[in-house]
């Protein structure tokens, strides 16, 4: 154990974002910032988690389980597997370290979690060794259903499986990797802290408001299937930002679609992939409104240094943004900061794994 390091990618969501909750699919990447854990066995029940990135240090011992903040995500992973068998006879003593901006939409959360159980799972009594798959479905019960949480499983399968995938989460999970030659991105984070209950009170629940009144006008319209023109007839149903909520969300899903259909072959159309971006970017930026005058400079500066496109990236109102920048990657960086934000240069990645500590 003590000659094994264990990480997991943040990741960045190309397109769907704010859709997963709705039921629609995403396409999201995993990137080349990392979260890691190692650790060793201790002689009694106790639970160390030492956090040297910001000076912490977590203790609580296996035979008290119980929930002692609204996400007590050590505890509640341990709980989801012993639900499923798994069984804990000694303590731990982990380090956590990681270079993933932390509350800035690019799931730092997610992937500690992830990395966490992947952990666990190897270490425990009865050790195994779990797909990337099932780590994510238990990281999604540990973080978003114990505690009732909105999160949708973009994060959590995302970062466990890495690289590039698509994802339908209705009717049934379905994944798809994804593995077209891309280049590099340019992440930039705006270092103000994201306002995702804000945000989530106008996109979320004004979208569910707004599709429970078109359920009661009409109960058999499908979001997953509609088009552009069919939600036209909503058009004096609805206040007019109501409408263009619903509208973006429609030509979301349709910019989606014709990324998948890229993204499906081996060489991507650049151009076109980084406008599809800035599509997307358009209706988070306007009608769901979860951009910000500092992200939007960012973007802004960022495609005039070269980049081929870009979007806020996460639940919004702060936290990070991202282009794609296949050249002119460091002038692309170079702007961002100018424009005030933390750039890093990133690549799509693998997703959790355990490795030898050389």
């Amino acid at each position: 154990m003590k000659n094994k390091i264990y990480s997991t990618p943040g990741r960045i969501c190309l397109f769907g974002e704010h859709q997963d909750y709705l039921g629609l699919p995403v396409i999201a990447a995993a990137i080349s910032k990392r979260i890691t854990i190692k650790g060793a066995e201790r002689i009694d029940s106790q639970i160390v988690i030492n956090k040297p990135n910001i000076n912490q240090v977590e203790r609580f011992s296996l035979e008290n389980l119980t929930y002692q903040t609204e996400r007590d995500y050590f505890k509640s992973s341990i709980k989801v597997l012993k639900d499923v068998g798994f069984e804990f006879r000694n303590g731990f003593e982990i380090n956590i370290d990681g270079n993933i901006p932390i509350n800035s939409g690019t799931s730092s959360s997610s992937a500690l979690i992830v990395t966490w159980i992947n952990f666990l799972s190897q270490n425990a009594t009865n050790p195994q060794i779990l797909n990337p798959k099932y780590i994510a479905e238990l990281a999604n019960k540990a973080e978003v259903l114990e505690f009732g949480e909105p999160g949708g499983m973009m994060d959590h399968y995302s970062t466990a499986i890495g690289n590039m995938i698509y994802l339908e989460s209705k009717p049934e999970i379905k994944v798809e990797k994804l593995t077209p030659k891309l280049g590099k991105f340019v992440l930039g984070d705006s270092l103000e802290p994201k306002d995702t209950i804000g945000i989530l009170s106008f996109v979320k629940n004004g979208m569910l408001k707004i599709l429970k009144e078109i359920k009661e006008f009409n109960p058999e319209f499908n979001l997953k299937n509609c088009s552009l023109d069919e939600v036209e007839i909503f058009r004096n149903v609805f206040s007019k930002e109501e409408f263009n909520l619903l509208k973006a969300n429609v030509s979301d899903k349709e910019i989606l679609k014709k990324a998948l259909f890229e993204l499906r072959k081996p060489v991507i159309d650049e151009k076109f992939f980084g406008n599809l971006l800035n599509q997307h970017q358009d209706n988070l930026r306007d009608f769901k409104k979860i951009s910000t005058l500092k992200i939007n400079k960012m973007l802004d500066e960022a495609l005039d240094a070269g980049a081929l496109g870009g979007k806020i990236n996460g639940s919004g109102g702060g936290g990070c943004m991202f282009v794609y920048a296949p050249t002119n990657t460091e002038n692309i960086a170079e702007a961002i900061e100018k424009a005030g934000g933390k750039a890093y240069i990133v690549e799509i990645d693998e997703g959790t794994k355990t490795q030898n500590n050389d």
